[in-house]
């Protein structure tokens, strides 16, 4: 009720592991076999709501969100439970007392068992757990993941004694600066450096917006920036070249077009915030976002799928307010108790000081350090491409907004234009298609009676051609089927049939096949396996194939080697001897 979620994280995994032990003690004890403890939310209200309002409030969120956890965890559950005492009976069978860590740790991060319930259940059957074995395990996988991402730099060099490093992207997007320090990075055998100025409008990572990119430049050289980070609240730029004069004086300059559609990007998630709130409630809270040139990803919390009618609505309120032409109000070094008054919303993972930044499109009010739009204009049009789950209780929208959003309707309206044509028909697209697809599938099911008809033909004509040979019923021939009508008229011939070897060559355009199918008592009798049968003889038709001792297919692309596929088939078996 107060906005917290489960998660694997922070406050969140404690209310995840507090709830996983709740649902493995019904399991095992109770011997509830599906969720249970979210119909106990209802009781919790009628008891408590008084008390707390919230809860009427925050009802339905807590239910559903309580139902999706117990219904996720019901699935590792099971498994992990039956892993577990696999592993108690292992034990007690050797006359041992302990779970090992790597058997421990295997059940944790392979199959997502917690370790606590591990821990739990060994001891309610009398075993110990070796921790500290476990604890080495996850230590040690915990160093082949940094390992993998391992960054060495060397000391930083310094050129001149500035300590104060001064962000004016806010307003500039080049500027005079100076190299007040740099040094040399390692990662993954790619070197390149680091630089930090003493005046930046390249704006460093950070409130889900990637870092700007850019150049250096005087007379003399032009040195690219391809990433802005903060570290240790330096803002420092990264290049893959050192100037070759350091201490000359540089004019840096941001990618303009990379800042305008990042800067649509992220002021679009604030409208779309606001519109989240606004129509699916306000316990919608950000979990998460990303913001780039591309587009932007925003997670959120909430308990269900957004319906197409809502995305539809959403949609239309961040465009409203994108056409309204509503103007930034920004406030800066404002004391976060007085943002706060003001209704503004602190950003998910973000970090605030005493004095906040205040962005304000309308009624969307939030503290952001961002870069943004002058004006919702700006941002031309929105498109939400994708909604779905990320975890427990967390949705994502991922979306588009001006250029990509122009290219994306452009595109649509391409294909469009095209199927019209196809179709010779410019409105009802979606009935002429459907229409179609009837069509093609009443044309398809009378194909598939036209080859059944055609396969009973041509069985009755196979019928005639099977000859005697020592009391063996042989068939042997090219038909010009494929390999499921293949299939159908041997095991109809088999049923008709004892004693019967059936060798079938299938031609099916520029495809071939071969089908061996064996009564089950002259397979057994001669000791004959149709898998390595077909197998030897698909080489003929530059193939493969197998199967069980009474029936194999094989494949190929050699119609012509059907005929010797055939006769290699023969002279192991018929033939042979």
């Amino acid at each position: 009720a107060d906005g917290q979620l489960p998660s694997n994280t922070a406050a969140g995994y404690v209310i995840r592991r507090i709830l996983r032990r709740a649902v493995r003690y019904g399991y095992s004890f109770l011997k509830f076999d599906e969720p249970f403890i979210h119909k106990l939310v209802t009781t919790l209200v009628t008891l408590m709501g008084d008390n707390f309002p919230e809860l009427y409030k925050q009802e339905n969120l807590i239910e559903k969100v309580i139902l999706e956890e117990e219904t996720s965890f019901f699935r590792t559950l099971e498994n992990g439970i039956k892993r577990i005492q696999g592993l108690i009976e292992t034990v007690k069978s050797k006359g041992e007392k302990t779970i090992d860590g790597a058997s421990a740790f295997e059940l944790y991060d392979t199959y997502g068992f917690p370790f606590d319930l591990t821990l739990l259940i060994a001891r309610e059957n009398e075993i110990e757990v070796d921790e500290i074995g476990f604890e080495n395990e996850l230590q040690h996988q915990k160093e082949r993941s940094r390992a993998a991402t391992q960054i060495t730099s060397d000391d930083w060099v310094i050129l001149r004694e500035d300590d104060v490093e001064e962000f004016v992207g806010y307003d500039l997007e080049e500027t005079e600066v100076d190299i007040v320090k740099y040094r040399q990075v390692k990662q993954k055998n790619k070197e390149f450096y680091q630089l930090v100025f003493n005046i930046t409008p390249f704006y460093a990572e950070g409130g889900g917006q990637v870092g700007d990119t850019g150049f250096i430049e005087n007379a003399n050289e032009k040195i690219g920036i391809f990433n802005t980070k903060k570290e240790n609240n330096l803002i420092v730029h990264f290049s893959k070249e050192l100037p070759k004069e350091p201490m000359a004086k540089f004019q840096a300059k941001v990618n303009k077009d990379k800042r305008r559609l990042t800067r649509s990007n992220h002021t679009a998630t604030h409208l779309l915030h606001h519109a989240l709130r606004e129509i699916l409630g306000t316990h919608v809270e950000q979990k998460g976002s990303l913001v780039n040139q591309d587009h932007l990803r925003f997670d959120f919390s909430h308990f269900s799928k957004v319906t197409a009618e809502e995305i539809q609505t959403i949609e239309k309120q961040v465009n409203d307010h994108i056409r309204e032409g509503i103007a930034l109000e920004e406030k800066r070094a404002v004391p976060k108790k007085v943002a706060e008054g003001m209704g503004a919303m602190a950003l998910f993972g973000e970090k605030y000081g005493d004095l906040v930044r205040v962005i304000k499109f309308g009624e969307s009010v939030e503290l952001c350090g961002g870069i943004h739009v002058e004006n919702t204009s700006e941002i031309g049009r929105f498109k939400i491409v994708s909604e779905g789950s990320v975890a427990s209780g967390v949705r994502r929208i991922e979306a588009i907004t001006s250029d990509a959003a122009e290219d994306f309707f452009n595109k649509v309206y391409s294909e469009f234009v095209s199927v019209s044509e196809l179709l010779k028909k410019q409105d009802n697209l979606a009935e002429a298609i459907n229409e179609l697809l009837q069509k093609n599938n009443k044309q398809s099911k009378e194909i598939e009676s036209l080859k059944k008809e055609l396969a009973q033909g041509v069985k009755n004509g196979l019928k005639n051609q099977i000859s005697d040979e020592s009391g063996i019923k042989l068939l042997k021939a090219e038909v010009a089927l494929g390999t499921a009508e293949i299939k159908d008229i041997c095991f109809q011939l088999k049923n008709e049939f004892d004693n019967i070897l059936i060798v079938l060559g299938g031609k099916d355009g520029d495809k071939a096949s071969l089908t061996i199918c064996i009564s089950d008592d002259l397979a057994k009798q001669n000791e004959w396996h149709a898998g390595n049968l077909v197998r030897e003889a698909a080489k003929h038709i530059n193939g493969g194939g197998g199967g069980q001792p009474f029936f194999a297919t094989a494949g190929g692309k050699n119609p012509s080697g059907i005929q010797a596929a055939i006769n290699d088939v023969l002279a192991k078996t018929i033939n042979n001897g």
